[in-house]
């Protein structure tokens, strides 16, 4: 990356990934150690990701994680190049909260894009489009929305911890509760196209329809990311 470049920060909430610890809802169907091998599978594209978004754009890439003594396991993980954020608390908006405070300290970057570990074919188009967005002139909150009511990402230039404040996590309302949060702080909010996550038997469906090449059940322009890791995991299911 050049000198001086500005780069924003795109952090993936993550775990490492442990059989019984992460995918839960999946290892009823897959078993822990499945599931937790489909969860490092999907931490790597995700990754991967980050990475295709274009390096003259200025980015770096964070795997933002807990709990605290995991770092080896992430660091064989995550590219070269990536850095590690701790942040670990009981309140997910606490965590968020802090993750962007971290990230935009001393003008590190221009901006923070937090983005969750389940979606393996995220778009880096997706991705690019956040950071253009983001870095026009003027605040905003820029949102990535997902089928399940949530979002698969979410950018801030500035700190508002407001915004995470009294969300019902993991619900249908988080997107809704989040742009009303956002009005009530006087936020504007730029919302990019759909995507998906996978957290149960029904996403994860979804998922290998995609990769088989069949057509997303929500309207999008854009492309799935190739999710190079996923599709070899994937290939070793029955």
């Amino acid at each position: 990356m050049r000198a001086g470049l500005a780069t924003t920060a795109l952090g993936i909430m993550c775990k490492a990934p442990r059989p019984g610890v992460t995918k839960t809802r999946l290892a009823r169907a897959l078993g822990p150690e499945r599931a937790a091998a489909l969860s490092a599978c999907f931490l790597l594209d995700v990754a991967a990701s980050i990475l295709a978004v274009p390096e003259a754009l200025g980015r770096r890439g964070y795997g933002v994680y807990a709990p605290a003594g995991t770092e080896p396991e992430l660091r064989a993980l995550l590219p070269a190049g990536f850095g590690l954020l701790l942040q670990e608390g009981a309140d997910f908006g606490l965590v968020l909260a802090g993750a962007v405070r971290a990230l935009i300290r001393d003008g590190s970057h221009d901006g923070a894009i937090l983005i969750n570990s389940d979606s393996p074919t995220l778009p880096p188009d997706l991705l690019s489009e956040a950071v253009t967005i983001l870095r026009r002139a003027g605040d905003r909150v820029v949102l990535g929305p997902a089928t399940d009511g949530g979002y698969v990402l979410v950018g801030l230039k500035a700190d508002h911890p407001g915004l995470f404040a009294d969300i019902a996590w993991s619900t249908p309302a988080v997107l809704a509760q989040t742009c009303a949060r956002a009005e009530a702080i006087g936020l504007p909010v730029e919302r990019l196209p759909l995507w998906y996550d996978i957290d149960d038997e029904e996403t994860f469906g979804i998922l290998r329809d995609e990769l088989d090449g069949r057509p997303l059940p929500f309207a999008t322009r854009l492309a799935g990311g190739e999710a190079a890791a996923t599709r070899a995991c994937l290939a070793g299911l029955p």
